[in-house]
């Protein structure tokens, strides 16, 4: 796609891979509207950039996607890409009574039903534009289970299933194109739970989402995640093993 003067909306966009993309197109030239549930980060966030939006609001509250629909639609009508970034994950081991329930509910809403909910009501903006994009981040573990990392991974997979599904149903009725990308391991606050400092930096993350737009490539296999997805499809144990070692 055209990869001149876009307005991005990027949630989860004060910290981490989210903000290296908010850097990266800040850079670039572009309008960026950043979305966070801490006021603090966000506007130090904000601060660090050249041309950027900050809108604090929380992804899985009802509410908050209202008002920043609101905002969106009344403020920045010429919105083009929508990058669904925001994410949580708990670390534990199901066989140690861990709550499980209650960690799988928060992990679903924030990394599946959110994405789901905001898309929806960001699209009749996006098909007015002449060219559009819908960039969902998910990752290695859509392709292989992480034992330690259950139900985030489970969401992964399912938001990768949703945005094939997207991408089939915008392409045939809208100028919109959807976006995967799919990092492994990356060295953020959001990883240290698992060992997040071996992780790739999000900075490379960020270039290759660059790449991927300007190229049209519409799943972002980056690192480690290609060579495990071309594992899984010829030796899924393997993959497994490799992801869970």
């Amino acid at each position: 796609m055209n990869t001149t003067q876009h307005t991005i909306l990027i949630t989860g966009g004060s910290a981490g891979i989210g903000f290296a993309f908010a850097k990266a197109f800040d850079e670039q030239g572009h309008n960026v509207i950043i979305t966070g549930r801490d006021e603090a980060r966000l506007q130090q966030a904000a601060a660090q950039l050249k041309n950027a939006t900050a809108i604090v609001g929380d992804v899985t509250k009802e509410d908050d996607v209202a008002h920043l629909v609101a905002r969106i639609e009344q403020a920045f009508p010429q919105l083009d890409v929508l990058i669904n970034n925001a994410g949580k994950a708990f670390a534990y081991n199901l066989d140690s009574q861990p709550d499980a329930y209650t960690k799988a509910g928060e992990e679903m809403l924030t990394n599946y039903l959110s994405t789901i909910r905001l898309t929806e009501k960001l699209l009749p903006l996006l098909k007015q534009q002449p060219e559009a994009a819908v960039v969902n981040v998910s990752s290695i573990a859509a392709f292989v289970p992480i034992s330690q990392l259950s139900t985030y991974s489970a969401s992964k997979a399912a938001l990768h299933s949703y945005t094939q599904s997207l991408r089939f149903a915008l392409g045939r009725t809208s100028a919109v194109k959807v976006f995967e990308v799919m990092p492994p391991l990356v060295n953020t606050e959001f990883s240290q739970d698992i060992g997040g400092e071996k992780g790739i930096s999000p900075a490379v993350v960020a270039q290759e989402l660059l790449n991927a737009l300007a190229s049209d490539t519409y799943e972002v296999h980056i690192g480690d995640t290609a060579a495990v997805y071309a594992l899984s499809r010829s030796a899924p144990a393997q993959a497994f093993a490799a992801l869970n070692a």
